[in-house]
């Protein structure tokens, strides 16, 4: 198996003193608790600190997102903050929001608690969709300029074309996941025509229940890592889960929220299979960048085994099916 040289990254050299130290460069001294919180794409620990509550540092993986990229993120994060959105800004520290030590680049947030939300609760739904309503009005004023769009390219042929190349596919499954990709591409872009031209906005990007803390006053999201421009519909589909039926009327109790604060162009209900399909192919294509990194092993020990690449050829078969059903709306 072959990776380039490009997809290797190395958290090996932030052991829990450098991280300390980090924090200490940016004026808050530890009282040693350090724990490692849930992510592999960046390394994000929750510091105890000698005098006040606990911080959150994250420390972003080298060559992912360029300086420009990270602070286009946190002032979107901050604009909405500012709107009284409940999300969780990046500490403005020395009058910067991002902050480099001893080569890795990192920013510091407090510490927010919370629960996952409850998806199957009729009023949760409605009310995440009112929260990500706010969002989008927000969203919709500028465009990113530094971050990306999500489209076919970079979020399907790309990552195709990255595992196709880098021998990460069995060989006696090659061929079957060439055509499956390939077929399943082809359905992603007649979904893409059906739906005609749609606006493209800032979104979160990841828009998953992992990435919501729930409390008594409502929802908050934690991370916009993977903030970028596109259809507001990305950020909805994957709060929808179960049966067709069921996912029609989730999608109802969220748009009934969401259209209290920002208005819903029904076309972008053809990409929901599209999305969901290209979101696929780029998390194979995510884990095979990252596989040198010995978190990934640790964290996905079925990546890469037969059983994984014939569930992924099943899958895409799967999702070329549903993308030629009609949109849920029209159910």
């Amino acid at each position: 198996m072959k990776t380039s040289s490009a997809a290797r990254q190395d958290f090996s050299t932030l052991p829990p003193d450098r991280v300390l130290n980090a924090l200490e460069s940016v004026g808050f001294r530890s009282d040693g608790r350090l724990l490692a919180l849930n992510s592999y794409e960046n390394r994000v620990y929750q510091v105890g600190l000698e005098e006040g509550a606990p911080l959150v540092a994250k420390f972003y993986r080298p060559a992912r997102w360029t300086d420009a990229a990270i602070l286009e993120e946190h002032a979107f994060v901050q604009e909405l903050a500012e709107r009284e959105i409940p999300v969780v800004p990046a500490l403005v520290l020395d009058g910067k929001t991002l902050h480099a030590f001893e080569g890795f680049r990192f920013a510091v947030f407090p510490k927010h608690g919370g629960r996952a939300p409850e998806l199957e609760d009729r009023h949760t739904l409605e009310w995440m969709g009112r929260f990500l309503g706010r969002i989008h009005a927000i969203g919709a004023l500028k465009p990113f300029r530094e971050r990306p769009l999500l489209d076919i390219a970079s979020f399907g042929e790309q990552p195709r074309d990255y595992l196709l190349a880098h021998e990460f596919i069995p060989a006696d499954l090659i061929a079957a996941y060439r055509s499956a990709v390939n077929q399943a591409l082809d359905g992603v872009r007649h979904c893409f025509e059906r739906a005609g031209e749609v606006h493209a906005l800032r979104l979160h990007g990841d828009c998953h229940a992992g990435n919501v803390l729930w409390t008594d006053d409502g929802p908050h999201f934690v991370d916009f890592d993977d903030s970028r421009m596109g259809p507001a519909v990305q950020d909805l589909w994957m709060l929808l889960s179960g049966d067709r039926s069921d996912m029609v009327r989730q999608l109802a109790d969220v748009l009934a929220g969401y259209e209290d604060f920002c208005d819903f162009d029904e076309r972008e209900l053809h990409l929901i299979e599209a999305l969901r399909t290209l979101r696929l192919i780029h998390y194979a294509a995510w884990l095979a960048q990252r596989w040198d990194d010995p978190a990934f092993k640790q964290a996905f020990p079925w990546f890469n085994t037969q059983r994984y690449w014939q569930d992924r050829v099943l899958e895409l078969r799967e999702q070329i099916a549903l993308m030629d059903e009609p949109p849920l709306w029209h159910a």
